[in-house]
């Protein structure tokens, strides 16, 4: 597989993980990256282009790895409620494979990604159609958001996060020590014209996205956080009719830290006469949000 093609895959469950936090739950608050201390920042133009060029070659360096063990926390908040997901697992960073748990308001959830599609195994009781497992198709979720054709419909998209950083997004905020490893924290703005489908994301989470980054000094990722504020499909249609309702929004913040690489990875498909298939629901809720 081309580097570039391993640079597209790291982030599958970084899309998988932020799919099952506006799902399942979460809050986000303004924390630097839960627990890494920051020590002095660099600044001036020869800092900010070596910064870029470290995060546009994080994601080719992290999937040269293979695979990792990660953890996952999203949170998420609305109208002054909030709640938390933890989850933790394994993933392929070569083909985006993933088995996690995930922990919800104290009720787990198992959650696997294998072949572009989302499996996630609900509480007893939970899950529609009276099966333990339902199942997303996210290939097809980021096809009809316009991501492309099929070579592009891959989740992970990272890649597009790439070519969407220039020397003026990108500044170093220092060292940090994340889960035992000294690191440097890096902050990003993500001019979101420049990622696929910009015009209808724009509309949902606005002009740009913050996200941080921490690099070890192989420039591998060990930690990603991105910031994204939603309007919901019911503020965006809101808006469109000129209504003058305060547009309801919902914070979310997701968290993945990488570790161990070169863990073994074994993501299995559940039993198909166990699965209830919700990608057309997916796809109906994409439609109301574009």
């Amino acid at each position: 597989m081309s580097r570039a093609g391993n640079g597209r895959r790291v982030c599958a469950l970084g899309v998988a993980g932020v799919l099952a936090g506006t799902m399942l739950v979460g809050c986000g608050d303004d924390d630097p990256g839960d627990g890494a201390q920051d020590t002095t920042a660099k600044s001036g133009g020869g800092a900010r282009a070596q910064g870029t060029q470290a995060v546009r070659s994080a994601y080719d360096r992290t999937a040269e790895e293979d695979t990792a063990k990660v953890k996952l926390r999203v949170r998420t908040s609305t109208q002054g409620a909030s709640q938390t997901a933890n989850g933790q697992g394994v993933v392929d960073l070569d083909d985006g494979d993933s088995v996690m748990t995930l922990t919800v308001q104290g009720q787990r959830v198992e959650q696997r990604v294998i072949d572009q599609v989302l499996y996630q195994k609900l509480p007893k009781g939970q899950a529609p159609g009276g099966k333990p497992w339902i199942k997303i198709d996210l290939g097809k979720v980021i096809a009809q958001q316009g991501a492309g054709d099929g070579s592009m419909s891959d989740p992970a998209q990272s890649a597009a996060y790439a070519k969407a950083i220039s020397d003026k997004d990108v500044t170093e905020k220092g060292k940090a020590t994340v889960n035992g490893v000294e690191t440097t924290h890096y902050r990003v703005s993500l001019d979101v014209a420049d990622l696929p489908n910009g015009d209808t994301l724009r509309k949902q989470v606005g002009p740009t996205l913050p996200m941080d980054v921490w690099l070890d000094d192989e420039g591998r990722m060990r930690r990603q956080q991105l910031d994204m504020t939603v309007k919901t499909p019911e503020a965006t249609q809101r808006s469109s009719s000129g209504a003058s309702s305060a547009p309801e929004k919902v914070t979310v913040r997701t968290v993945m830290d990488f570790t161990d690489f070169g863990t073994e990875v074994e993501a299995d498909e559940p039993p198909a006469g166990q699965v209830t298939d919700m990608t057309g629901k997916a796809l109906e809720q994409g439609k109301r949000q574009s």
